[in-house]
């Protein structure tokens, strides 16, 4: 155990309420890209930028585009909980974690056993008809090709948030709530590019910060600690 994961078990074994804010890096060792880093996804060439197929504008004039792409660089069904994923859901279960913010929308937090967990993204795992509102599940959109139809006709659109969609109002209040009420906030496997959501960093304001990400991260944050190792090897080891 290097000398920085020990600090990192000193500051977990001396909170009560941690917040954890994670994204697409918890969920590299489990075999699904990240976006930003060299060989993740917006390195990757299709004929429009993966920014411009995950945006509300292209979803509503090219649903097939849009739908070829999902299929194929969003869903990931065979992706199992990591290291990470486990050990937050074991924190929770000790009742030292106190809830799980993430970007993802891959459900590996939940499929590990956490149960508070605020997805700022939405989820691959519940869609609904923009007709009727009736729910299918991910796998329902798994047996479906091309633009997927409800029974009523209307598309199946994953609960997920595009590019000039707003985030869900009330996810949004309840990280806030928790940020503001956690003593040690670890941030991990995110560069903290994406707004708003790397914006509710400022709600925190607890006595330590720790940051675990393999690259550099867009803000200056003034962190207790600083762990440039895989996450879930790091948290593997607390």
């Amino acid at each position: 155990m290097t000398d920085k994961v020990k600090h990192l078990k000193e500051l977990v074994d001396g909170s009560g309420s941690i917040v954890f804010f994670g994204g697409a890096g918890v969920s590299t060792e489990s075999g699904i890209p990240d976006f930003r880093s060299t060989g993740g996804l917006y390195h990757q060439q299709w004929k429009y930028p993966p920014e411009v197929i995950l945006s509300h504008t292209f979803y509503e004039s090219n649903p097939e585009e849009f739908f070829r792409f999902y299929r194929a660089k969003m869903l990931m069904p065979g992706a199992k909980p990591n290291a990470a994923h486990r050990k937050l859901a074991e924190w929770e279960a000790g009742g030292r974690l106190k809830a799980v913010i993430t970007q993802n929308i891959d459900g590996l937090h939940q499929a590990a056993g956490s149960r508070k967990v605020l997805e700022l993204h939405g989820s691959v795992h519940r869609n609904h008809c923009e007709r009727c509102g009736k729910f299918y599940g991910l796998d329902d959109i798994l047996r479906t090709e091309g633009v997927p139809r409800c029974s009523c006709g209307g598309i199946i659109k994953p609960d997920v948030v595009l590019y000039e969609e707003g985030l869900d109002q009330g996810t949004l209040e309840e990280a806030v709530r928790c940020l503001a009420a956690a003593d040690l906030l670890i941030i991990g496997g995110t560069s903290l590019n994406v707004y708003p959501a790397a914006g509710l960093i400022r709600y925190f304001g607890g006595r330590h910060l720790v940051l675990i990400n393999k690259s550099p991260v867009a803000q200056d944050l003034a962190a207790d600690l600083v762990i440039t190792d895989p996450i879930g090897e790091t948290l593997s080891q607390v």
